[in-house]
């Protein structure tokens, strides 16, 4: 039984040094846009899967309440 897709590592990627794909340098320009973050030039699928990650770590959008490592526990001390 399958339990969804399997996240590979970036470095296993048998394209990962190819250059990133439009999708890629689209969703990666508006998390860096969004983060006041520059976007260097000339990444890789996997350069660019990599820093989409850790942006998306730190976005406000997808983490409202102040972002993941947030500690959810400090809510019982109000």
């Amino acid at each position: 039984m399958s339990h969804g897709p399997v996240e590979k590592d970036p470095e296993e990627w048998t394209t990962g040094d190819e250059p990133m794909t439009a999708p890629q340098e689209s969703y990666l320009r508006t998390l860096a846009r969004e983060a006041g973050r520059e976007v260097p030039g000339g990444l890789s699928k996997a350069d660019a899967s990599r820093m989409i990650d850790e942006l998306r770590q730190d976005s406000e959008r997808l983490h409202p309440s102040g972002g993941p490592s947030q500690d959810t526990d400090d809510r019982r001390t109000r």
